[in-house]
């Protein structure tokens, strides 16, 4: 079982207060500006609901290693963009083909597919500038250089692009265990690991620590899916926040369909308490990552 949380911490509230700081600052980030309405498709799907999971943990490993963590935000955020860029061409007719997200209509269904195309186009554009614009000069302009390279390894063929093309290629088809880890490493883990390191990078952290929490967020990323790919089977639209039972639909190899629910969930219940076995085995004291693996843990019924 995942370790207990402290008894003063209180992983809402930790939560809630970082997502309140990310928002604010994915607001003025994404002011509106001309031509109006491609910033109002980007503001649409960036700053809809959502759980910020991954911009809290790059905020999380910047404290944890000692670093300001609003050294850290800019990347934050512009992961968030990342993350909303890859929401909408996910949902698109020609990609998952899906009418909500976040629990509201995909973009291309309120702006249209064209405009939400040029909507995802735009905020890949935008984040890294949001990084290189708004990252104070006191960080290590070297570091920062790692944090920009890595990001656009994980937007890209070796990362979240690459990871979406195989699991397209995928569909409906028997492949291997090499091909289903890469698609679940890539399309979801990536940007994970992405979020722990890039916290770490800005604010030096030592070689051990980053390894750690890289290590830390691989196991994350790959819980995640599992807990997704659960929840598409047990879970509703207001639980998913998109539409229940698509990956079945369209032919998608899932865990489910590859190990069956009951393996599934046995799955996440490992990877979360090894993903807090890392922490400790590295001595990263984070009640925080130790709550964010329970709260994914806890998500699918047992």
């Amino acid at each position: 079982m995942i370790s207990a949380e402290p008894k003063n911490f209180n992983l809402t509230e930790a939560v809630e207060k970082d997502k309140q700081l990310i928002n604010d600052y994915l607001d003025k980030y994404l002011e509106i500006r001309y031509p109006e309405p491609i910033w109002e498709a980007m503001r649409y799907t960036a700053l809809s609901f959502g759980k910020r999971l991954r911009a809290i943990l790059t905020l999380e490993s910047a404290r944890i290693c000692g670093g300001n963590i609003d050294a850290a935000l800019p990347t934050a955020c512009a992961l968030e963009m990342l993350h909303a860029q890859s929401l909408i061409h996910d949902d698109l007719p020609c990609m998952d083909d899906d009418d909500y997200r976040r629990g509201k209509p995909s973009n291309h269904r309120v702006y249209g597919e064209a405009t939400a195309v040029l909507a995802g186009d735009a905020l890949l554009a935008y984040a890294p500038q949001v990084i290189i614009n708004y990252t104070p000069e006191s960080v290590n302009r070297q570091a920062l250089l790692q944090v920009i390279e890595e990001f656009l390894k994980a937007a890209g063929p070796m990362g979240i692009v690459g990871g979406q093309v195989v699991d397209i290629l995928s569909e409906n088809k028997a492949i291997s265990k090499q091909e289903f880890d890469y698609i679940l490493a890539h399309k979801t883990g990536e940007l994970f690991k992405f979020a722990l390191r890039a916290g770490a990078l800005i604010s030096e952290a030592p070689k051990e620590k980053l390894d750690g929490l890289t290590a830390y967020g691989e196991k994350l990323g790959y819980a995640f899916q599992v807990a997704d790919d659960i929840l598409d089977v047990e879970g509703t639209l207001q639980e998913l926040g998109k539409t229940p039972g698509k990956d079945s639909e369209t032919g998608k190899n899932t865990y489910i369909s590859i190990y069956g629910l009951e393996k599934s969930k046995q799955e996440l219940e490992n990877l979360t308490r090894k993903a807090c076995e890392i922490l400790g085995e590295n001595d990263i004291n984070s009640p925080l990552l130790v709550g964010i693996a329970g709260y994914i843990a806890g998500k699918v019924k047992k």
